[in-house]
This record gives structure tokens, C-alpha cells and sequence, in this order.
């Protein structure tokens, strides 16, 4: 049975109207997770077609399309649906695109700040720790070496200064999944780099877990760092994974190079007593 606390916070829980803006390859099932308890949740994509995928899944469905110096008007009636944001969208920042995540935010914020929000859960990346450290954690100085670690970094530091809701940064490390592995895209490659440098990655199920233990339990204000405690070498790994699915082996050019980082979420498993699901990946 649970305890009168327990219960307190349960229904404090299931009182809450959560919205995540940005419901791709991790808000979408954490979305569907969530509607499955019951729990009522908000969501946005930027694609009208998808709306029609949301609402068969439970999720309240808003079509919303974020640029650097504008949003769409229906973010007002999104946000005063919420007192719980999951703000999870990805910088955009690989290939050719130059457009500012960092603007993007900017332009987000005040419509969260004159909302009904308390709450926001940042899904960022270890990336705003660059590639020279050897070992970190959520209270590692973050030294970012490209552009999206830096702009990842900014937003982190613009959600936290507001005075209106409190913010929880989530660093995640890097994301795979059943129907999502990097092998598929680095098989048969030649000279790649870093081969000897650890891997720092986190399963899908796992984020998820993650992400509904820090609103379940109520953890605002905080910074976590979230990757697998299994950090062999990119080649090491890759290689074997490679072989596992029958795919052509990638091939790491032969290299000297400065020790990477390797990320640890024992403050996080701490914070919220929990136990990764999938520790070796």
C-alpha cells in the first residue's frame, strides 16, 4: 500500500497537464507512455499530417512551426493548456543550416513566461562538454566545441535565468533505440576518427524513464547528466555491433588522440533512485 506521501504525490502527479513541445523519435512515445497512465498530455509537431498520429494516440495535437523570429500564433492556446512543459527540440544545427537555435528560444520564451507553465524539462546534450574532458558530470564546467554545444549551452542558461518557471536541464548523451543505432550509418565507412575515444550513449526507453522520474518526483531546478555506465571504444563497440548485424565493418584511421570524455550519471541515479535498463547497451 502506499504511504499518505506517496499518494499526495501521486495525484499531485496525475493532476498535472504536461505538454511536450516536440513530439519526434523521443517525445512521441514518451507522449504515448505518458496518455497510457492516464496522465493528460499536450503535444506539438510541425507537420499538419501528424496531428492525425498524435490524436489517435491520446495526445492533444497542436501544430506549431518555431523560426528565429517568429512562432506560430497557436502557441498561446498550447502553452495555457500546460503547467508542465517538456521542451524537446533539436537544434537543427548539422548540414547546411544556419539558422539560430539560440534565436529560436528567444523567441519561444516570452510566450512560456506570460503562460500557465511552472515547470520546464530542457532535453539538451553532454555535447556542451566538448570533446577535451576525460571524465564529467552534471557539475563539470561544460566547454563546448561546436556549434550546437554552444547554442545547446546558451538555452540552457536562458531557461534557468527566468524568474517565471523553474527549469530542469537533462543532458542526454547519444540517443539509440531499437529502430535507431549509429552502426547503420557508420558501417563500411572508412578513416573514421576518435576510434579510441569512449562511447556515451542512452536508450530510448531509458530517456523516457529518465524524463518521467524528473516530473513524477517533482526535481525543478536541477542539471543531470543521462548516458549508459558502459563506455568502451568507439571502435571496440562498433565493431562488434557491426559483426552482430552482419554489416560491413567501419574502419577507424590509425590515430593518437587526446582522451574524450566520458560522461557519468551517478548524480542522477542518485537524485532518483534509478537503475538504467539497459546499462550495456
Amino acid at each position: 500500500m502506499k504511504s499518505t506521501v506517496e499518494k499526495t504525490v501521486f495525484l499531485e502527479f496525475m493532476s498535472q497537464k504536461i505538454g511536450i513541445m516536440g513530439c519526434g523519435w523521443l517525445g512521441f512515445p514518451l507522449g504515448k507512455s505518458w496518455t497510457s497512465q492516464g496522465v493528460s498530455i499536450s503535444g506539438t509537431t510541425r507537420t499538419a499530417s501528424k496531428c492525425k498520429v498524435l490524436e489517435a494516440a491520446g495526445i492533444d495535437p497542436y501544430c506549431i512551426v518555431l523560426s528565429a523570429d517568429k512562432v506560430s500564433n497557436t502557441i498561446e492556446s498550447f502553452l495555457n493548456t500546460v503547467d508542465t512543459l517538456i521542451l524537446n527540440i533539436p537544434p537543427g544545427l548539422r548540414g547546411t543550416s544556419s539558422e539560430s537555435f539560440v534565436s529560436k528560444i528567444r523567441v519561444l520564451l516570452p510566450y512560456i513566461e506570460q503562460s500557465l507553465v511552472k515547470h520546464v524539462l530542457f532535453i539538451s546534450s553532454t555535447s556542451v562538454y566538448g570533446h577535451s574532458q576525460a571524465a564529467v558530470n552534471a557539475l563539470s564546467e561544460p566547454k563546448p566545441s561546436t556549434e550546437s554545444g554552444r547554442q545547446l549551452l546558451q538555452v540552457e542558461q536562458l531557461l534557468q535565468a527566468s524568474k517565471a518557471f523553474k527549469t530542469t536541464v537533462l543532458r542526454l548523451g547519444g540517443l539509440i533505440g531499437n529502430d535507431r543505432h549509429p552502426i547503420t550509418m557508420l558501417s563500411g565507412k572508412k578513416g573514421l576518427k576518435n576510434g579510441d575515444a569512449p562511447i556515451n550513449l542512452i536508450h530510448q526507453k531509458d530517456c523516457i524513464a529518465i524524463i518521467q522520474k524528473i516530473v513524477d518526483g517533482a526535481f525543478w531546478g536541477k542539471t543531470y547528466c543521462a548516458a549508459a555506465p558502459f563506455h568502451p571504444s568507439k571502435k571496440e563497440y562498433y565493431t562488434k555491433e557491426a559483426i552482430k548485424r552482419s554489416l560491413p565493418i567501419p574502419e577507424f584511421a590509425p590515430e593518437s588522440t587526446a582522451q574524450n570524455k566520458t560522461v557519468s550519471a551517478q548524480g542522477m541515479e542518485a537524485d532518483l533512485g534509478y537503475r538504467f535498463q539497459y546499462p550495456t547497451l
